[in-house]
């Protein structure tokens, strides 16, 4: 099994890559990213460290929208499995920055989808988000439900499952769109609420909690996220296209989250409370039984179990000086 992943020095795409590589030294792993700097590039080089200890990957620092740069890769390296992770995150940032998500999210899955399918590459995984379901309020949140996206970010994912729904009518390919509900974990991205709150408390600076901390969030373990994918490289698949949601199906208030990190860690916090900002959804508590059923999944990691750990990891290990 030769396999790509695509944005291998950014969160999901590193720890899926890593876990890929612990399994089995006999697959061959390709992993490419263009390291931007849309936050701290000595994290993304941490990661790239981890998994450049693995005999069998290999790494090419490669924008996705250099197409032809892609079809190399594939043919030299026999690709027959992508796992698309790559992508220009930020639900905020997008309102700034447009033209980086219709680069990255559009135009590079453009040319990603173009060359699986020139390449009759087997199986396409792609991160897509929860963010495609916007202010729908019918919780938990079901695959088939009408999506209502509400900013460029949310409008590039549901355009990435668009693109790949039509392209599988011609393609021998087997695409799976994953809905990553809030994903959580060692080596997590720092411009989200997790590694913002904890940087913030170890370098005693404000934290500017957003809509007073009232949001509430589907949180998702990197490893059930990993696993999962790791799963869909194997099982039989029937359809040409499928779509999932990767969620706990365990929605916690974020003021929650907040009393408990302050007791664990036992240190002050310089809370600045802001009105919501108003690309943000309110809430978001996504349905897992289409997952669960098709890989016979039995149980998913609670966030207040695992939290300590991860603060002992981030504060041992000095990631908040990153």
């Amino acid at each position: 099994m030769n396999i790509l992943v695509t944005g291998c020095a950014g969160f999901i795409g590193y720890n899926i890559a890593e876990k890929i590589l612990k399994k089995n030294s006999k697959i061959n792993l390709v992993g490419i990213d263009e390291i931007n700097n849309y936050y701290s590039i000595k994290l993304k080089n941490l990661r790239l460290k981890n998994l450049k200890k693995f005999k069998n990957f290999k790494f090419f620092k490669i924008d996705i929208l250099d197409e032809k740069k892609i079809n190399f890769v594939l043919k030299k390296y026999r690709i027959n499995y992508v796992i698309h992770m790559a992508a220009q995150a930020g639900v905020r940032y997008s309102l700034k920055n447009p033209k980086n998500f219709l680069d990255s999210n559009i135009r590079g899955f453009i040319n990603l989808t173009r060359a699986t399918h020139k390449n009759k590459i087997k199986r396409f995984i792609f991160a897509s988000s929860s963010s495609v379901y916007g202010d729908c309020k019918n919780f938990p949140l079901s695959e088939n439900l009408k999506l209502e996206p509400k900013n460029i970010y949310s409008v590039s994912k549901k355009l990435n499952e668009d693109i790949s729904k039509d392209i599988s009518t011609i393609s021998k390919t087997k695409f799976i769109g994953l809905r990553f509900f809030t994903i959580y974990g060692k080596y997590g991205r720092p411009d989200m609420f997790l590694f913002k709150l904890l940087k913030a408390i170890f370098l005693k600076q404000n934290f500017y909690l957003n809509n007073f901390g009232n949001h509430t969030r589907d949180f998702t373990h990197i490893d059930d996220a990993c696993n999962i994918v790791i799963k869909l490289l194997k099982i039989k698949l029937k359809k040409n296209y499928y779509l999932f949601n990767v969620c706990s199906n365990q929605p916690i208030k974020l003021n929650d989250l907040l009393s408990h990190i302050k007791n664990f860690t036992r240190k002050k916090i310089n809370i600045v409370k802001i009105k919501k900002n108003e690309a943000d959804v309110l809430k978001t508590h996504g349905s897992n039984l289409k997952i669960k059923k098709m890989l016979k999944i039995k149980k998913f990691k609670n966030i207040f179990r695992e939290l300590d750990s991860i603060i002992e990891w981030y504060r041992n290990n000095n990631i908040y000086k990153l």
